[in-house]
């Protein structure tokens, strides 16, 4: 899986956190690129991914 927010490799077994939006889990590299995404997840979505880094 790929991080939405900062682009990187990540196992769902492992990740460090994990949220479902619109029926879909994305999970995450860590709980601050979560919270990036909880506030506006459209821009991350939008597969433009100049809006991705921390």
């Amino acid at each position: 899986m790929i991080d939405p927010v900062c682009g990187m490799e990540v196992e769902p077994a492992t990740a460090a956190a994990a949220w479902e939006h619109e029926g879909t889990v994305y999970y995450f590299c860590s709980v601050g690129c979560m919270e990036r995404f909880r506030e506006d997840p459209d821009p991350f979505l939008s597969g433009d991914p100049s809006g991705r880094g921390m």
